[in-house]
């Protein structure tokens, strides 16, 4: 098969944080790089991210590196691998330093130093006092940050590929990755890029939900195109429902209001935190400030006509606090809560926010599969890192503030390590045509003609299916229905049909392509948590409402085929520290 083809010595897929930091530190060493996103790279999802970068800088109270690293590894509820979380920790300080070189305007302290604020679970000395350790710039840190790695990438002359949407990635004769095929969204047409080594940097997946703080690009791409390519997804059944979503309608209010001093009540003006968390109280992780929020509806102590959501309280902060730290906060509010939080508390309920599983990667973000007996396989050419990889930071929950972290730490590595890869591979690999007619077979499946089921009724089922059965509370009987439902869906989905066949900006078709994806990824997170039967950080199961480390301290994959479930063990070995055994998580 003839298709217009393009070389380059690395291919990366995403633009977000991770993708752009990787893009630059390739090009920055003279290497062709090619990014391919599906939309313009300033409009990828790291964009939204508020509350700020986590790193041990000491520029508001004492902090260490070793202080976040326990943090961290107590916030995964342990299923962290402890090397991959040192590692991340001490590389944060440097990480940081380098984006304020590069230009990142991030909220100053009176002495010019970078303004630092609490954030939920983070700790000083081991448990401690609360720590001031999430670099912030206002609350558009996300914001801030990738324009200016976009603007360094533009001056370090950066290939894009804008509005290009990658369909899977193409290997050569001997199996290797060699590249993707992607579709241009304004032509409708395809476009082979072959490289020496491919990065998937495709973000979240929270499109799999019905309620999400995600963008409508957060398909689950990277995640889906490494299914079909063999590999294994890994802890896909730890799925972070973030705290504070605008009720009703998903969108995010950022942690950094709790970190402030704004407070959770409940329809009693009840500051309920303290009951679930008396320590840290709405300062506490994730996933427990989530079910508090759920438990207290549950219990019939919701906000509002029906009761189904909870109050967040700021306006005792005052206008000036609110208009310098968090004015986008404030707009938000307005416009999508009807809410002036200067004046009045805002609705909120938990939102799907964030995946902590993904494709599995060592920290250099080379991809790694089981290879019998305990050990691993890297999988030659092909690398992941930001959100759709699982480098194993975040374990069974992400705390807030090593989002941006771990994209922009492990951005930078794989960057780094793929300028290694390319000098000791020198040569291009091609595309098989076998390889190259699977893909293209998946393109041409879209055109079918007939009447059929909807690709807009499909994801609304989809997205539904997922709400209600792999949520914030999870039973076996919930789930085990849930997976019956996917099934029918999956079996279902040959026949959904478009009714527009044209080439030219064809948006329908783009949104059939992430359908497959989102199908794909759903499953993986269904049958993952239908397997674990503990409660361990963001899977929480009133039918095992203990952690079992005994059981269950162990990494789930995911396959695709057939459906099957395996797992590896969790690295407890730091690279230069004492590991930090598992205890009870309490705040």
């Amino acid at each position: 098969m003839s298709l217009p083809t393009r070389h380059f010595d690395a291919l990366i897929i995403g633009a977000g944080g991770a993708g752009l930091n990787a893009a630059l530190q390739l090009a920055s060493a003279e290497l062709r790089v090619a990014v391919v996103s599906k939309v313009f790279p300033t409009r990828s999802h790291t964009v939204a991210a508020q509350g700020g970068v986590n790193a041990a800088l000491a520029n508001v109270l004492p902090d260490s590196w070793h202080w976040h690293m326990f943090d961290t590894v107590k916030g995964s509820d342990y299923l962290g691998d402890q090397d991959a979380i040192e590692f991340m920790c001490r590389e944060a300080i440097p990480t940081v330093y380098e984006l304020e070189h590069a230009g990142v305007p991030f909220s100053r302290l009176d002495n010019g130093k970078i303004y630092q604020r609490a954030f939920g679970g983070q700790s000083q000395n081991f448990g401690g006092d609360q720590a001031a350790r999430t670099c912030a710039a206002a609350d558009r840190t996300g914001h801030a940050i990738l324009h200016t790695l976009y603007q360094q990438n533009i001056r370090a002359r950066t290939h894009f590929f804008d509005e290009f949407f990658a369909v899977d990635l193409v290997r050569d004769a001997d199996g290797i990755c060699c590249g993707a095929l992607v579709l241009e969204i304004e032509t409708g047409e395809p476009l082979l890029i072959e490289a020496k080594a491919t990065l998937l940097a495709t973000g979240g997946c929270g499109q799999v939900f019905r309620t999400t703080s995600n963008a409508h690009i957060n398909t689950g791409d990277g995640a889906a195109m490494a299914l079909r390519a063999g590999i294994p997804l890994m802890d896909m059944e730890f799925f972070q429902f973030h705290p504070t979503g605008i009720a009703g309608k998903g969108m995010l209010i950022t942690e950094g209001v709790r970190g402030e001093g704004g407070y959770l009540v409940n329809k009693d003006g009840e500051r309920f935190m303290e009951r679930y968390a008396p320590r840290a109280k709405d300062l506490a992780s994730r996933d427990v400030v989530s079910r508090a929020i759920v438990t207290e509806v549950k219990e019939g102590r919701g906000c509002g006509e029906n009761g189904d959501y909870v109050m967040l309280k700021l306006d005792h902060l005052g206008e000036a606090v609110i208009s310098k730290r968090l004015p986008g906060i404030r707009e938000s509010s307005k416009i999508f809560a009807g809410a002036d939080p200067v004046i009045e508390p805002i609705p909120v309920f938990p939102t799907a926010h964030y995946a902590m599983g993904g494709i599995p990667t060592d920290r250099f973000g080379r991809v790694a599969m089981p290879a019998g007996h305990g050990s691993e396989e890297v999988v030659v050419g092909l690398y992941a890192a930001g959100e759709c990889a699982c480098a194993s930071v975040h374990g069974a929950n992400r705390l807030g503030g090593n989002s941006l972290l771990d994209i922009l730490v492990f951005g930078r590595l794989a960057g780094k390590d793929i300028i290694e890869f390319v000098r000791d591979n020198p040569y291009r690999r091609n595309a098989d045509s076998a390889s190259l007619d699977q893909v293209m077979s998946r393109l041409s499946r879209w055109d079918r003609k007939g009447d059929g089921m909807s690709v807009h009724q499909m994801r609304a089922e989809l997205r539904k299916c997922m709400e209600d059965h792999a949520g914030v509370f999870r039973t076996e009987e919930i789930m085990a229905e849930g997976y019956e439902k996917l099934c029918e869906l999956r079996d279902r989905l040959p026949e959904v049909r478009l009714t527009d066949h044209s080439k030219v900006f064809n948006t329908a078709r783009i949104e059939a392509l992430e359908l497959d994806n989102m199908m794909d990824v759903g499953m993986s997170i269904a049958v993952s948590a239908l397997h674990r039967q503990e409660s361990r950080g963001a899977h929480s199961r009133p039918d095992y409402p203990e952690r079992d480390d005994q059981a269950w301290l162990k990494h789930s994959l995911y396959y695709q085929e057939g459906d099957r479930m395996d797992y590896k063990p969790v690295r407890t070995k730091p690279l230069t520290v004492e590991s930090f055994p598992p205890k009870e998580r309490v705040y």
